[in-house]
């Protein structure tokens, strides 16, 4: 049985507030706490599953603190509606972040991402098609926000995610690394070239890319729609923009 205390403790995870505090986030299901566990980078605290996934995954995992707790116990440290198996608290590790190494190959830049599970898509988005590195503006939801730890499947752990000033950042960038921007009336994406050694940048889910950052960009890129219908979608949702770009800039590889 965990104490009341460490219920309350756990629970709060769930705010960023203490998760800035604490230094630590929570994670849920067994394949996400499961690839946790075996990460190098990530350490856990403490892991609190049902009995059924302490007795088949102790001998697996007996280095770490694994805590049993009740059905009832899950259901009130979790956050998701439905709890699963088990929940682990993480210790948010430092990410250095080395430029050379970020701009010498595709990365995307997120200019405001406010959207925990947009942020979660994109990650796992990178993670298929090879993107080391996520650069988000210190505006945008962090990666550690419990929606976008489920989001992204476990993709969080093969993706450093970094955050600062984009201009800032983009400002150190080589002279020939270009930047493309998605942009409502840009290039279109099929009929344009496009260089796989590139900063994409994917703005705000409403605002799209700041001012500050448009003025950088050196390239402006759009999807077109194909729909023959006089009313369409309005635009794309930002992670399914960015599978566009990783996908088409990969095919030219």
């Amino acid at each position: 049985m965990i104490s009341v205390q460490t219920i309350k403790r756990v629970k709060s995870l769930q705010q960023k507030k203490f998760r800035e505090e604490e230094n630590c986030f929570v994670a849920e299901t067994p394949k996400i706490v499961e690839e946790i566990l075996n990460s190098n980078t990530y350490s856990v605290e403490t892991v609190y599953g049902l009995k059924s996934w302490i007795d088949e995954n102790w001998k697996r995992f007996a280095r770490h603190t694994l805590e049993e707790v009740s059905p009832k116990e899950l259901e009130r440290i979790s956050g998701l509606q439905t709890p699963n198996q088990v929940l682990a608290v993480v210790k948010k590790p430092e990410i250095s972040t080395n430029f050379q190494t970020i701009f010498s190959d595709t990365n995307l830049m997120l200019d405001d991402i406010r959207d925990p599970g947009n942020l979660g898509t994109i990650l796992r988005i990178a993670d298929w098609f090879g993107v080391k590195h996520v650069i988000c503006s210190n505006e945008s939801v962090e990666y550690t926000n419990p929606k976008c730890i489920q989001a992204s499947m476990g993709s969080f752990l093969r993706v450093e995610v970094h955050y600062g000033s984009l201009s800032e950042i983009l400002s150190q960038k080589p002279k020939n690394t270009p930047i493309y921007g998605a942009f409502m009336d840009g290039e279109n994406i099929y009929q344009t070239e496009l260089n796989s050694k590139a900063c994409i940048v994917i703005g705000n889910e409403t605002h799209g890319i700041s001012k500050p950052v448009e003025s950088l960009i050196t390239k402006k890129i759009h999807i077109p729609s194909f729909s023959t219908e006089s009313k369409h979608a309005e635009s794309l949702n930002a992670s399914i923009a960015t599978a566009i770009f990783c996908s088409e800039l990969r095919r030219r590889d």
